[in-house]
């Protein structure tokens, strides 16, 4: 029977877009607000004419919108989402995180495959996050080797058990699973150790007591030699059990 375990890489969710989008956008609230007040404080109280106010803050605020361009003016080639906006600096720069956690887990499950060759029985199988440019990026993923034994087979119980600790050692950083089954491998090469060790110690006893058998098989006859090479002992027909030679 085929015990399947999966050694994988662990699922690391990267920041969605909109929780990067309301740090920055609260970062920019807090810096404005300071800003705001230490104007307050550096300046006089004046008086000021009814609606002069208003007139100064649309005619900032007209500037500063006929100043500064658009995205897409700013650098028509940047990089858009899904609808053909251009995409923030925090969204590019989480683009940036997903492209690199994406290939570090295919990196890390085609090393478990490469490591575990014909033990491995299915994989990789991945775990996506969809970033803001509407692609999908590996974040996480898992691999499945055979982990059964053949109690009829300890030399092969010892080569599986020491490919599946090389399969599950074999990324540059082995995920917490990785090591549970290295580890579960390592007692799988110890007891396939121990009946290695049990078996020889039967087939030695079976060699002795085979021998000992032999040894005792004495027969009237004349001595002869066994097919094995050994010599079986025998007492001549022409001397008694009392040592006096008798010949006919």
């Amino acid at each position: 029977m085929e015990i399947r375990t999966f050694i994988h890489s662990p699922l690391t969710a990267m920041p969605s877009r909109a929780e990067m989008q309301s740090g920055t956008s609260a970062n920019k609230s807090a810096g404005a607000a300071e800003e705001e007040a230490k104007a307050s404080a550096s300046s006089p109280d004046l008086p000021q004419e009814p609606g002069a106010g208003a007139a100064q803050d649309q005619t900032a605020t007209g500037r500063a919108d006929s100043a500064e361009p658009s995205p897409q003016e700013r650098d028509p080639l940047a990089p858009k989402d899904a609808r053909g906006e251009t995409l923030s600096r925090d969204d590019q720069r989480l683009i940036e995180q997903l492209k690199q956690r994406d290939a570090e887990v295919r990196a890390h499950e085609q090393a478990h495959i490469a490591a575990g060759g014909a033990y491995i029985t299915s994989g990789p199988s991945y775990s996506y996050q969809t970033g803001p440019d509407g692609r999908r990026y590996a974040i996480g993923g898992e691999v499945g080797i055979d982990t059964s034994m053949n109690p009829d087979d300890p030399e092969g119980n010892l080569a599986k058990a020491r490919a599946i600790i090389r399969a599950a050692m074999a990324p540059a950083e082995p995920s917490g699973q990785d090591v549970r089954v290295a580890a579960a491998a390592r007692a799988m090469e110890m007891r396939a150790q121990q009946d290695l060790r049990e078996r020889q110690i039967r087939i030695y006893e079976s060699v002795m007591k085979a021998g000992i058998a032999e040894t005792r098989d004495i027969s009237p006859s004349t001595s002869r030699t066994t097919s094995g090479g050994s010599a079986r002992l025998a007492i001549p027909s022409g001397q008694s059990q009392a040592g006096v030679s008798r010949f006919a």
